[in-house]
């Protein structure tokens, strides 16, 4: 069975429920686990960890993704992670990769938090 991690925008953090799994309530895309674990293998891992991110609520500061659990990426986080993003797709060219930049770029503009619902 392949895993896959889930990204999309949250339009209002505020109406964010931890408990709830709802993938389609904010769009996600799926990426395949290989493509998330290229970026780990390849050198990016330690920019990972200093990624500062939430795991499950905004009460949780975390950094990095949280791999089996929710993350919320804020605002102020996602230029690296484009930056991460951007650089491992220079390498692989991958379409999910692709379409994840898309979102993160979206999310910077508009100001929102992104989600990830890990594997």
């Amino acid at each position: 069975m392949a895993y896959v991690h889930e990204f999309g925008i949250i339009d209002c953090i505020e109406e964010y429920r931890e408990n709830e799994h709802k993938p389609e309530k904010y769009n996600c895309i799926f990426i395949d686990e290989d493509l998330i674990d290229e970026i780990y293998h390849k050198g990016f891992g330690d920019k990972m960890k200093k990624l500062e991110t939430f795991a499950h609520n905004l009460n949780r500061p975390y950094k990095d993704l949280a791999y089996y659990g929710i993350t919320l990426i804020p605002p102020t986080s996602l230029k690296q992670f484009l930056n991460i993003i951007n650089e491992e797709n220079i390498k692989c060219k991958s379409e999910e990769f692709d379409k994840l930049i898309s979102i993160i770029v979206k999310a910077i503009k508009e100001e929102k938090y992104i989600i990830h619902y890990g594997v």
